[in-house]
């Protein structure tokens, strides 16, 4: 398995807080089965800035410092960022980057609010050749009030991203009920940890490996956590099945609205 999304890099963002504790977070993920996990730090503009070069070096060293140790597990450098009317220019500066220098790019948005210019930025994204990837879909408040905006998405070329920790409610009721509905209908395409702190995500993957089996199955679990993590790396193509329309049922709406209010 690889781990698409990860915040393992030692104070660059909100994630790791030491090198001891990044490497306690390989140790957990390497034990639960992940081969490979690719660094995400935020880059968020005025807030996480740290540029490729350094990230570059923490990576390396890390790396490094795995061999000595004899930790059998790739690190791939990469980054969550923030929804810009200038990641185009972030990327070519340098200052951002695509996953492992290839033309998939990973991006987050808003929880609460739908940004005015999504479609515009995925537009200029897709005229650059960058395929974009959404983080976590499920998380996002607008998307839980309306799941149909994914498969819109999905069909301007936008690749999804489910966090593991969703499919056990580890972020709420909804974001649970949502993926559920996202993977059921050919609307995820990986899998990530969005691991922040040890003794959080990894230590919970056989259990939700389980449930995942029992609700996509094998061969469908397999091609989110392995096939095409490593298409993504190599930078190839992804052929995606075609997705469903899914739309809340009364209940469902009724569960979001009231979630919201309270």
């Amino acid at each position: 398995m690889i781990d698409v999304h990860s915040h393992i890099l030692p104070n660059i963002d909100d994630g790791s807080r030491s090198v001891e504790e990044t490497f306690s977070l390989i140790r957990e993920a390497k034990k639960v089965g992940f081969e490979a996990i690719i660094s995400t730090s935020h880059y968020i503009q005025g807030q996480y800035e740290t540029a490729v070069s350094e990230r570059e070096v923490w990576i390396s060293a890390i790396c490094d410092k795995l061999k000595e140790r004899n930790i059998d597990i790739n690190l791939y450098l990469g980054n969550e960022i923030y929804l810009s009317k200038n990641i185009i220019k972030l990327l070519e500066e340098r200052k951002a980057s695509t996953i492992n220098n290839t033309s998939y790019v990973l991006f987050e948005m808003s929880l609460q609010t739908e940004p005015s210019n999504l479609y515009d930025v995925i537009y200029e994204m897709m005229q650059y050749k960058i395929v974009p990837i959404l983080a976590h879909p499920e998380r996002y408040a607008f998307v839980q009030q309306e799941p149909e905006l994914i498969y819109d998405l999905i069909q301007k070329g936008v690749l999804m991203q489910a966090n593991y920790g969703s499919i056990i409610g580890y972020y709420g009721k909804i974001p649970q009920m949502i993926v559920k509905k996202l993977l059921q209908n050919n609307m995820i395409h990986f899998l990530g940890s969005d691991v922040h702190r040890r003794n959080t995500i990894y230590p919970r993957i056989p259990k939700i490996l389980e449930e995942l089996k029992n609700l996509i199955g094998e061969k469908k679990l397999k091609e989110l956590t392995t096939i095409n993590p490593k298409l993504l790396l190599n930078n190839k193509r992804i052929d995606i099945a075609e997705p469903n329309r899914i739309e809340l049922t009364l209940k469902e709406k009724i569960i979001v609205k009231w979630k919201k209010r309270n």
